[in-house]
C-alpha cells in the first residue's frame, strides 16, 4: 500500500492518519525562530494532509498543537534521562511519524526499534530512505492490535539489549482498558523492559475528551481509555509511577501559555492553591517502572 495516496483527503480514517496530524504541528514548530525542539523531516512527512486535517479542527487545534509541542519536550527528556540511567534501546510500539532517531542527540550505537503497521512503515522508508538517522534503526511492521504478533515481537525485540524503555506516544487513549491491561502485562513479562513512557489523564479531563472523541472530525479514531483511577489501574497491571511532567510546566518553562479563552486565567486566579495545582495537572506523560510483585 502506497500511503501517500491518502494524502489526499483531510478526513481521519483510523488512529494512523492521527500521525500526519501531530507532526503537522512538531513541523510548525521547526519553523518557528524559537523553537522548543527542530523537527526538520515531519513536515516532509506530512506533505499537504497535515495542515488539511488540522484545518477541520479548528476550535481545538491551537490546544491540540500545545499539547503536541510540550509532550514532545517530556518525552524527549524522559529519553535521554533513561540513556544516562544505563537504557541501551528503545523499543516505539505506534511509532508513527515519529523522527527522534534522526533529530534526537543519541549515542551512534544505540538501539532503536519502530514499530507499526505495515503501510505506515513503507511509507516512512519511501520517504526518509536519503536521511540517515544518528543511531542504530530498525523498523518493523506489525498489528500491535494482534495478541499474537505483539508478543512474538515483544518476546523477540532487541535480542542483544538489556535495560529497554518502550515508548508509546499517542496510543493509550485510543485503546479499550482491556486491550491497554493486556499489553501492560506483556510488558510487565518481560525483564529487560526497564522502563514505559504513556500518557496521563486526570479523571477531570475525562469529560472534555469524551466531548472531543464524540466529533463527527474522530468519530474514527475516537477516545476509548477512560479508567477510574489511572495510576491505580497500571499499578494493578505491574507499572508503578516512577516521574511525571505536565504540559503546563512546559508550556510555563517555554513561555507558552496554553491557548485558553480569556476568561480561563481568571477563574484559575480565584481557585485555591490547591485546586489550581489540580487543574494545571490534569494532563501529562509518565514514566512508569516495574511494580513490585
Amino acid at each position: 500500500m502506497d500511503y501517500h495516496g491518502d494524502m489526499s483527503s483531510a478526513e481521519i480514517k483510523n488512529v494512523s492518519d492521527t500521525a500526519i496530524w501531530v507532526a503537522y504541528y512538531r513541523g510548525r514548530e521547526s519553523e518557528r525562530a524559537n523553537p522548543m525542539f527542530r523537527d526538520p523531516l515531519a513536515k516532509l512527512l506530512v506533505g499537504e494532509r497535515g495542515e488539511q486535517i488540522a484545518a477541520t479542527f479548528r476550535k481545538t487545534s491551537a490546544y491540540t498543537e500545545w499539547t503536541v509541542l510540550t509532550r514532545t519536550v517530556i518525552i524527549d527528556e524522559f529519553i535521554l534521562k533513561a540513556i544516562a540511567e544505563g537504557v541501551d534501546a528503545v523499543v516505539n510500539l505506534g511509532a508513527g511519524l515519529d523522527t527522534r532517531p534522526y533529530r534526537m542527540e543519541l549515542p551512534p550505537s544505540f538501539q532503536w526499534v519502530e514499530a507499526d503497521f505495515p503501510h505506515m512503515i513503507e511509507y516512512k522508508e519511501k520517504i526518509l530512505r536519503d536521511h540517515q538517522p544518528r543511531c542504530q534503526l530498525q523498523r518493523v511492521g506489525v498489528d500491535l492490535s494482534d495478541p499474537a504478533a505483539r508478543r512474538a515481537l515483544l518476546e523477540s525485540v532487541v535480542p542483544g539489549a538489556k535495560k529497554i524503555l518502550v515508548l508509546t506516544e499517542g496510543v493509550i487513549p485510543y485503546l479499550t482498558e482491556e486491550q491497554v491491561a493486556g499489553l501492560a502485562e506483556e510488558l510487565r513479562a518481560q525483564p529487560r523492559f526497564a522502563f514505559w513512557i504513556g500518557e496521563y489523564f486526570s479523571a477531570g479531563s475525562y469529560r472534555y475528551l469524551k466531548a472531543v472523541s464524540k466529533s463527527t472530525a474522530l468519530r474514527n479514531a475516537p477516545f476509548q481509555f477512560f479508567p477510574p483511577d489511572w495510576d491505580g489501574f497500571f499499578l494493578k497491571h505491574g507499572w508503578a509511577r516512577k516521574e511525571a511532567h505536565y504540559y503546563s510546566e512546559i508550556g510555563r518553562r517555554f513561555r507558552r501559555r496554553p491557548p485558553f479563552p480569556w476568561w480561563v486565567p481568571l477563574v484559575l486566579m480565584l481557585m485555591s492553591r490547591e485546586r489550581r495545582e489540580q487543574a494545571e495537572r490534569m494532563s501529562g506523560y509518565l514514566l512508569w517502572e516495574p511494580a513490585s510483585r
